[in-house]
């Protein structure tokens, strides 16, 4: 890997990423160029497969961390998003320390972990297995998604699992786990990522969450949240388009 996507995680530097969602490698390259310091593919809702994945793994190139967001908590789609090349994975759904220590040793590889040896995109399609099989356990990152109410309450084991390398807030789901659907700001919402916010600072855990743009995720920069997934590709597209638009018909 040409980047240092775990490491940065860990000290706590502030990467600005945005979500993928479009099967198409050149949108994975534009967005490649302009700066994001990472991508979030999303494999979880929508149309992305593994080999789209792969191809926009291959389309961001090296130096550009591409993340995975898994369909589930489990072996298969783990151990595929990982050997396609990820730099990580981000698992939804994630509500109780021993979903979170599953998740961790199915990222890892013997003796941390139970995670297959294959071959694949990530080990040069076999030519530098022996190279990456030493060095993946270090280098790939290990995100949970807290987005139920139950992940909440069971917040202060899940940021105490060794090998969480960040918890990613998902507001949205949590408003709906508290009868509050879509609505984020919501009192009962914004009490429970209080309270996830203030357990994660004092574990040592960082955070993360996704803002549909930059006034969304001020708040969080201002409490710490490190990891930000800004925006989503479609969006960007559209609300682009919206704007030249209006900015013509005027």
């Amino acid at each position: 890997m040409e980047h240092d996507f775990r490491a940065r995680l860990r000290r706590g530097e502030r990467l600005i990423g945005t979500m993928v969602t479009l099967p198409s490698p050149e949108v994975t390259e534009v967005l490649s160029s302009v700066g994001f310091d990472w991508l979030f593919l999303d494999a979880e809702h929508g149309v992305l497969a593994t080999h789209d994945l792969q191809a926009l793994l291959q389309a961001g190139g090296p130096a550009m961390p591409g993340v995975v967001r898994v369909s589930a908590a489990a072996e298969v789609p783990i151990k595929k998003a990982l050997d396609i090349g990820a730099a990580g994975i981000i698992v939804p759904q994630v509500n109780s320390a021993a979903q979170a220590e599953q998740v961790v040793r199915l990222a890892r590889y013997s003796p941390l972990g139970v995670r297959g040896v294959g071959i694949g995109r990530a080990h040069g399609y076999g030519l530098r297995l022996q190279e990456y099989l030493a060095s993946a356990n270090d280098q790939i990152a290990v995100i949970v998604q807290v987005e139920h109410i139950d992940a909440v309450r069971q917040i202060e084991a899940i940021a105490g699992v060794g090998g969480i390398d960040a918890v990613l807030v998902g507001p949205y789901d949590l408003s709906a786990s508290l009868g509050r659907l879509g609505d984020v700001a919501h009192a009962d919402v914004q009490a429970a990522i209080d309270r996830v916010t203030q357990v994660c600072h004092d574990a040592g855990v960082r955070l993360g969450i996704f803002g549909v743009s930059a006034a969304a995720l001020q708040p969080y920069l201002a409490r710490g949240y490190t990891l930000l997934v800004a925006g989503v590709d479609t969006l960007l597209l559209a609300h682009a388009a919206q704007a030249l638009l209006t900015e013509l018909k005027a």
